[in-house]
């Protein structure tokens, strides 16, 4: 398990784009915390970190934007605004997960049944000041 701190935006999104440099095809990055702990700051590090061009944002009323284009397909999911996990099953959740792309679930804790036993969980928590945050990635 590893444990990092950093103390601003761009310095998430930079632990993030480091981060992506060991993601293959297949890869799930399942991403908790809470409101503004930075995760979507982490997943717009990896989108840069994998070669996405456009501007990632999370996907909350769509539940999941497909980045194509970089050195990997990006599927980036936000698992917040789901009614039920079975909405999964509507938007082809299987089709993504076992794919050729990576997958980044933010709020994946939400859907923690349909989560692969195999991936990355990264947990995003508030810190000891406004722009504190603290990043612990482990690999299941």
């Amino acid at each position: 398990m590893k444990r990092i701190v950093t103390h601003s935006e761009e310095e998430t999104i930079r632990v993030g784009e480091e981060f992506s440099r060991q993601l293959k095809a297949g890869d799930v990055v399942a991403l908790v915390g809470d409101l503004g702990s930075g995760k979507t700051r982490f997943a717009k590090g990896i989108s840069r970190g994998l070669g996405v061009k456009e501007n990632v944002t999370s996907p909350t009323f769509t539940i999941v934007n497909e980045h194509l284009g970089g050195r990997l397909p990006l599927y980036h999911f936000d698992c917040y605004r789901l009614r039920t996990i079975t909405e999964l099953d509507e938007i082809g959740y299987d089709e993504y997960i076992y794919g050729g792309g990576v997958c980044v679930l933010e709020w994946a804790d939400m859907i923690a049944p349909k989560l692969p036993e195999h991936r990355f969980d990264i947990h995003c928590a508030l810190g000891a000041d406004e722009y504190e945050r603290i990043i612990t990635i482990e690999q299941r």
